[in-house]
């Protein structure tokens, strides 16, 4: 369940009212006219049930109540409001849950930002990965993957891609403000990579191993071939994109960096593939799955599909 607060125009009060009240999913709807300042206006608060959220929260929208007033959304965690009916018996049972787009891309949006701790976390991923290949160290490699912070730029490309058709030019800015963060990244983290290798290899402590080709970790990294692909589209939902433990993209920036110091060319080119193939499908692999997720949960609950609808 959500609790909304929403200052409202007093012109626009009785029709957001009207509105709320042809919505089952809403409750203890309360409204206190004059009330609200800065924004002035009408307060009015009410509860709705996740099911419900989507189409309630796209009639705030089409009121252009976030425009001209002001609209607040916070999860409730509990609500004693008697016994429960056989209906919400049931889905609790099956744990359902309706995805609230607009929770969901706010939470994508908040972590959507690049200040130099982004780039500095790709860094020293990269660099733990550089170790962990020349070690032949996997957890190393998967610590690697860990610190990485990758993820929350390529979801938001992926958001951005996926709403394309309906909010169009701020949508490509979102596109090429994530993608733009991982290319500057990813080529810091390849760079620095190649002068920690390189002096490495001019401190001659270079693992005998790798230096006679024992390079098991490395050759998973820098060998992309089509399980590399299946691997990434049978990715499992986590924030309706995907997990992104097992995918290798710090793993084969580091790789990338390392090759390029020890003169490893095909090596470097296999790693660079891996890296774009990594980036491309999960950019597009993820604004499937959403715009995907949205038609199911929409048929599911027997909602219209949303026209024209503004985020930000």
């Amino acid at each position: 369940m959500l609790h909304v607060r929403v200052v409202s125009p007093p012109d626009r009060t009785a029709r957001l009212v009207a509105a709320l009240g042809a919505h089952s999913g809403v409750q203890n709807l309360v409204v206190i006219k004059g009330t609200a300042r800065l924004p002035d206006g009408d307060s009015v608060q009410f509860d709705v049930h996740d099911q419900s959220a989507n189409p309630v929260l796209r009639q705030l929208r089409s009121l252009d109540l976030d425009g001209v007033g002001s609209v607040t959304v916070v999860a409730v965690d509990v609500a004693l409001s008697g016994p429960p009916s056989p209906a919400a018996e049931r889905r609790y049972a099956r744990q359902e849950q309706v995805p609230v787009w607009e929770m969901v891309e706010a939470k994508i949006r908040a972590k959507a930002s690049y200040p130099p701790s982004f780039y500095l976390l790709l860094i020293i991923a990269a660099m733990i990965g550089a170790v962990g290949i020349l070690t032949n160290s996997q957890i190393l490699v998967v610590g690697a993957m860990v610190v990485g912070p990758e993820y929350s730029a390529i979801i938001a490309a992926a958001l951005g891609l996926s709403r394309l058709g309906g909010t169009g030019e701020r949508n490509w800015a979102e596109v090429r403000e994530s993608l733009r963060a991982l290319g500057y990244g990813f080529l810091a983290a390849v760079i620095v990579t190649f002068l920690f290798s390189l002096g490495v290899r001019g401190a001659g402590q270079v693992p005998g191993a790798f230096l006679h080709g024992v390079r098991p970790v490395a050759e998973l990294i820098n060998s992309p071939n089509m399980f590399s692909v299946i691997s990434l589209t049978e990715a499992r939902a986590n924030a309706l994109i995907g997990v992104f433990i097992s995918v290798t993209t710090i793993p084969a920036a580091a790789s990338l960096g390392l090759s390029l110091a020890f003169a490893l060319w095909h090596d470097a080119w296999g790693s660079l593939l891996q890296l774009l193939l990594n980036v491309v499908l999960l950019v597009v692999v993820g604004a499937a799955g959403l715009s995907a997720q949205r038609v199911i949960w929409r048929r599911l609950s027997g909602q219209p599909a949303a026209t024209g609808s503004r985020s930000g």
